[in-house]
């Protein structure tokens, strides 16, 4: 299966649990060949587990990031991110590391360029048609400096 929409096939669907249906996953996310996140399906209800490559599996999705403020959290891959009240803000561990690369916050974006976890570029869609009109730095404060049109390459 291919569990992140690149066209490489980096996991396969199982029956863990034992109950006829191939809703259960493992997934290479960080390409090491080894499973590194596993989704089980228990009564319905999705579990999952992460490796950090130690040969340890945590529950939980095993996501970790910093908000604005500076401040490490964890959690599954939707989260309160923008402090509205609602879990309703999309986290993305592209790499498979642990550590949320991308948020996607309704029109607001925030992707970390450099891989040390911090928030580097805020990105925003303003007409919503899905694709970056804005962006701005992000300073270590949360604050940003604003660049009208087309991303930065």
């Amino acid at each position: 299966m291919d569990a992140d929409g690149d066209g490489t096939l980096d996991g396969v669907r199982l029956d863990v649990d034992g109950d006829g249906l191939f809703d259960d996953a493992l997934a290479d996310f960080d390409g090491d060949g080894r499973a590194d996140h596993a989704v089980v399906d228990v009564d319905g209800a999705r579990v999952a587990f992460t490796d950090d490559g130690s040969g340890t599996w945590a529950v939980g999705s095993g996501l970790r990031w910093f908000g604005l403020d500076g401040t490490e959290q964890s959690g599954g891959a939707v989260v309160d991110f923008d402090g509205d009240g609602a879990a309703d803000d999309r986290l993305i561990d592209a790499d498979g590391n642990g550590l949320a690369d991308r948020v996607l916050a309704g029109p607001v974006a925030y992707a970390d360029t450099d891989g040390d976890g911090r928030w580097d570029v805020q990105l925003s869609d303003t007409d919503g048609d899905g694709a970056a009109d804005g962006a701005a730095v992000v300073s270590p404060a949360g604050t940003g400096s604003a660049h009208n049109g087309p991303p930065p390459n």
